[in-house]
């Protein structure tokens, strides 16, 4: 297993070690021993899949209070996935790191709690799979919009299919404080 850093400190790319030959492929998805060994200490508690046609853009989510990790990854298409550091008092505040997830590549993104998460799928379809450090609370569930100019996201789409929830998400600057994270260092 490859671990690789992005430019926001906890949010990594993990490559797991594919054993593959004629009859296809084996990788081990999660193996708490090794995670915890890379510094990824993680409980997962609930497990989602989701489907989506291309074009479509999901997010940008986050829980708060009562913040979700999630360990996000492609089982078939691609999607281009986004982490953003929205936890009041960090040195990253605002920024995001952006990584290619597909069916091929089998990499994984762990987004830490604290970051708001967003993808968008780029192949005809995209059967997406994310673990939870926390169980979903519908009282928590928030929403940052996907095109805030003060995030700069650089999205590989434009004009994408969205929910009416995110349609209707704030910019990050008009969400009170007492409805984002807070830094810990």
């Amino acid at each position: 297993m490859k671990i690789i850093q992005t430019t926001l400190p906890g949010v990594v790319v993990i490559e797991p070690q594919v054993f593959g030959d004629a009859r296809g492929f084996f990788y081990e998805s999660y193996n708490q021993a090794k995670y915890v060994a890379a510094g990824i200490s993680a409980t997962f508690v609930q497990s989602n899949v989701s489907r989506s046609s291309k074009g479509v853009l999901r997010g940008l989510h986050y829980q708060w209070p009562n913040p979700q990790g999630k360990l996000v990854s492609v089982l078939e298409g691609e999607v281009y996935d986004v982490a953003v550091d929205i936890r009041r008092g960090s040195p990253t505040f605002g920024q995001w790191a952006g990584v290619m997830l597909t069916a091929d590549n089998h990499r994984h993104f762990w987004i830490p709690e604290g970051f708001a998460h967003g993808f968008c799928v780029l192949s005809d379809f995209a059967t997406f799979t994310y673990q939870c450090t926390a169980l979903y609370d519908a009282k928590a569930d928030a929403s940052i919009r996907w095109d805030d100019a003060s995030l700069g996201i650089d999205w590989p789409i434009s004009g994408p299919q969205l929910s009416e929830k995110d349609l209707k998400a704030p910019l990050l600057a008009d969400v009170s404080a007492d409805r984002l994270p807070v830094f810990t260092a």
